[in-house]
């Protein structure tokens, strides 16, 4: 296991330095600059300047280099869009704020899924089952920036229970964690339901059964630990999309998190943004697919991840 965990760490590195290669030629392949004559009318000289104070003048593989250099010195530079402070320092202010409304949303979307889908798959072909499908198919058909507008709409503007939107409170993340979370929800709901469905078929449920054990035994220590090994397949990418900020919904319900800044810095054409959450992304994804991988051999002792043990 230490020898396969180790090998998957060196392969993050290497991932991290393709995806930073990739997303620097990338932004370059845009058209346009983050200090075009359109955005910022400025005499030749000053352009100039500027150009030369960030880099911007020298050819692209010395930029990629310097970059680099200084990013594996904690250095990802200073963002075009806030320039009294660091893209470091940014990430570090804003992601706190993306990743806590993420657990929030994880926290409830996660369990109410799983128990949709049991109780769908225990009460098949029943109103209960009609209700949970009915529920996952609005949950992964809708956009989320689509519900947040009718959550606004409804429990704002109609009734006046929320504020429209807002950071620093506790009801502050309701919305927002509604909107976001109905389609992990729905998702972990359908895939407990079919994963259930088809292991209840498997020989030694019926066996287990056969031997006298209660429904309640036979479900959570034989059918679920089998069923959250697909389950925990579709889970992994979801987590790091909740962990490092939703554009839209971040957008819609003023929540000062990453998404929100990642989606100025385009526009803005702002690079050492980019490059910093973008890197950022890449590397929770790395991280999270590892410890799916892990946890595939905590559900399933046949998994081994060793090739000597396999």
């Amino acid at each position: 296991m230490a020898r396969y965990i180790l090998g998957r760490l060196l392969g993050v590195v290497l991932v991290m330095l393709v995806v930073s290669v990739v997303i620097f030629l990338l932004m370059h392949a845009i058209p346009g600059g983050p200090f075009d004559e359109d955005k910022a009318p400025l005499p030749p000289a000053a352009k100039a300047n500027i150009l030369r104070k960030y880099g911007l003048d020298k050819p692209l593989y010395q930029q990629y280099a310097r970059y680099m250099w200084s990013a594996l010195h904690g250095d990802f530079g200073i963002p075009f869009q806030s320039p009294t402070e660091t893209v470091a320092g940014l990430i570090a202010r804003t992601w706190p704020v993306s990743a806590k409304l993420g657990l929030v949303t994880l926290a409830f979307a996660i369990p109410l899924g799983l128990l949709a889908g049991i109780v769908a798959a225990t009460q098949q072909n029943s109103w209960l089952d009609y209700l949970a499908t009915f529920v996952s198919t609005l949950g992964l058909t809708i956009p989320n920036f689509v519900i947040a507008v009718w959550l606004i709409l409804i429990l704002a503007v109609r009734f006046s229970l929320l504020p429209t939107g807002g950071w620093g409170k506790w009801y502050h993340y309701i919305m927002p964690a509604v909107a976001l979370g109905l389609a992990p929800m729905a998702l972990t709901a359908r895939y407990t339901r079919t994963s259930l469905l088809e292991v209840k078929r498997a020989d030694y449920i019926r066996t287990a059964h056969a031997k006298g054990l209660s429904p309640a035994r036979v479900l959570w220590r034989h059918s679920m630990k089998n069923a959250l090994i697909p389950l925990i397949t579709i889970l992994g990418p979801q987590i790091p999309n909740l962990l490092t900020g939703t554009i839209f919904v971040e957008s819609i319900f003023r929540v000062p998190g990453l998404g929100k800044f990642f989606v100025t810095s385009i526009f803005r054409r702002d690079y050492p943004m980019i490059m910093g959450t973008l890197l950022l992304v890449a590397l929770v994804w790395s991280i999270l697919y590892l410890i799916t991988d892990i946890l595939y051999t905590v559900v399933d002792p046949r998994v081994r991840l060793d090739a000597k043990a396999s």
